[in-house]
C-alpha cells in the first residue's frame, strides 16, 4: 500500500467511525426523549421505547451506522452480505432524507433535544452517509445480485408495517396510515417509494461501476 492510499484509508476509517458516532448518539438521544416523553401511540414504557425501532427512519440509521462501524474497523470487509447490507444503508438512509424532507417535514414543531435527534437522523446521518459512500466507497461492490437483494430489506419492513399496523392500529407514517388513507392510497404510495429505491439502487450501481473504473485509471 502506498503512503497516500494509507492516508486515504485512515481518512476513511475515521470518517466512517464518525458517521457510526452520529447515528448513535442520534438514536440514543431519540430513546431517552421518547421515554421521558408524554406523547405518541403507546402511553407507558417500555412500549413506548421499543416501537422507536419500529420507524424506517432508526432502521435506515442502524444500518447505515452498522456498516459504516465495520468499516471502520475492516476497511477492506467484503462478503455478499455486507455488500447488500452497505447498500441497504446507503439507500435506505438516502430515501429517508428525501422522503422526510420532502413530505414529512414541518408536520411536527419540535423543539430541545427533540429537535436535534430530528435533526441528526433525518438530516445530518443522510448526508454523511451518501457523502462517505461517493468519496470513499468502498468501489466496485454494487451489482444486479446485490441490487435484487436489497429490495428484501425494505419490502420486509413494509410487510411487518402493515401487518403490525392492522393488528395494533400503529402506523408510523401518514402516507402509511391505511386507516386513514385506505389500503389502495397505502399500496400506491409504498409504490412511489420503491420505484424511488429502485431508481436509487440502478443509480447507485452505475455510478459505483463508473467511480471504479475512474479510481482504476489513475
Amino acid at each position: 500500500m502506498t503512503t497516500s492510499g494509507a492516508g486515504r484509508t485512515s481518512t476513511s476509517r475515521i470518517f466512517h467511525a464518525v458517521t457510526a458516532f452520529v447515528v448513535l448518539a442520534g438514536i440514543v438521544i431519540q430513546l431517552l426523549v421518547t421515554a421521558n416523553g408524554t406523547e405518541g401511540f403507546f402511553p407507558d414504557n417500555p412500549d413506548r421505547v421499543f416501537n422507536v425501532f419500529a420507524y424506517f427512519t432508526i432502521q435506515s440509521n442502524l444500518l447505515l451506522g452498522g456498516t459504516t462501524l465495520l468499516l471502520a474497523l475492516t476497511p477492506d470487509r467484503d462478503s455478499l452480505l455486507f455488500r447488500t447490507l452497505r447498500l441497504n444503508g446507503l439507500l435506505c438512509i438516502a430515501v429517508t432524507g428525501i422522503v422526510y424532507h420532502i413530505a414529512l417535514a414541518g408536520l411536527d414543531e419540535l423543539t430541545g433535544w427533540a429537535a436535534v435527534t430530528n435533526l441528526l437522523l433525518h438530516t445530518v446521518t443522510p448526508i454523511l452517509g451518501v457523502l462517505g459512500w461517493l468519496v470513499f466507497g468502498p468501489r466496485g461492490r454494487t451489482d444486479r445480485r446485490v441490487v435484487a437483494w436489497s429490495i428484501a430489506f425494505p419490502l420486509a419492513w413494509l410487510v411487518f408495517t402493515l401487518i403490525r399496523g392492522a393488528a395494533v392500529g400503529f402506523w408510523p407514517y401518514p402516507f402509511v396510515d391505511a386507516d386513514d388513507l385506505g389500503y389502495a392510497k397505502v399500496l400506491l404510495n409504498c409504490l412511489l417509494v420503491a420505484l424511488l429505491f429502485l431508481a436509487l439502487a440502478f443509480g447507485a450501481m452505475l455510478l459505483d461501476r463508473r467511480l471504479n473504473r475512474t479510481a482504476v485509471e489513475r
